[in-house]
């Protein structure tokens, strides 16, 4: 793939570049770069994926440019295009692209099925800035990895660790939400990639992971593993309608599962030792 053709959807690149010329003239000399990350970067995605791009920038956008990005953003969202509803970024400032830092700064970040950039820390993570160093199409400007600095398996794996321990308490606490078409799949599928960057601190797609756990975990896991990639498809539509009652349950002990294998004392040196 080149600037010119990054992806394999003739419809997803001209939106793309529509984007990337409207975001270059509404930021001139402060574009710095554009970039395709996610599932489009680790190379497994379908309709159904989201299009999560990185923008980054020399210095914060000013009244003015936040202004015409937020223009910007809301035509896109009303073109004819369902990759359009489906569009989600951050703008990040070069200085805090290169590293991560405590506490994670906010970025101006535009939600998948949005039309407005907020503030939100929600791109500020070592995973992002993996998949753009490692894997980032470009779309504008330099070489991703000229941009981020390389990322430890040990940092990898240490945020993996945080949000897949923090994410499990709030699955605890509110075990009713996963009654939900759309969330219940998303959470075993989420679990399978994390546990799959514990393994190989590398980021896989949701895909990967999914192949990787039917295979590395214990076979009774397989087949809520299969139903959770099956339920994929139409996630607008299965985000109003309930979960099958006995996957709630398995998803729950799935996830139980993760969080005491992964918090055994020693886990993490049990690892390979990749860069």
């Amino acid at each position: 793939m080149d600037k010119q053709h990054p992806t394999a959807d003739l419809a997803l690149n001209i939106l793309l570049d529509d984007l990337t010329s409207s975001i270059h003239t509404a930021l001139g000399d402060n574009l710095v770069g554009a970039y395709l990350q996610g599932s489009f970067a680790v190379g497994d995605w379908d309709l159904d994926s989201d299009v999560d791009f990185l923008i980054a920038i020399d210095h914060e956008a000013s009244d003015t440019e936040l202004s015409t990005l937020q223009a910007i953003h809301g035509r896109l969202y009303d073109l004819e295009s369902n990759w359009a509803k489906h569009l989600e970024g951050a703008y990040f400032p070069k200085d805090s692209l290169r590293r991560r830092i405590e506490p994670p700064a906010q970025q101006w970040f535009l939600n998948n099925t949005s039309r407005e950039l907020i503030r939100s820390a929600h791109d500020n993570t070592q995973v992002v800035r993996w998949i753009v160093r490692e894997y980032g199409i470009s779309l504008y400007g330099p070489p991703p990895n000229s941009l981020i600095d390389p990322i430890s398996a040990h940092d990898l794996r240490q945020e993996i660790m945080k949000k897949m321990h923090n994410w499990s308490q709030e699955i605890f606490a509110n075990p009713d939400e996963l009654n939900n078409g759309w969330y219940q799949p998303y959470v075993v599928l989420s679990f399978c990639r994390m546990l799959h960057t514990l393994q190989t601190a590398r980021v896989g797609s949701k895909l990967a992971g999914a192949h990787w756990a039917k295979g590395a975990l214990a076979p009774h896991w397989k087949d809520l593993i299969q139903r959770a990639w099956d339920e994929r498809p139409n996630p607008t539509l299965k985000a109003h309608q309930e979960a099958n009652l006995d996957d709630v349950k398995h998803t729950l002990d799935f996830v139980q599962y993760a969080l005491v294998t992964t918090t055994k004392p020693g886990y993490l040196q049990e690892m390979p030792k990749q860069s």
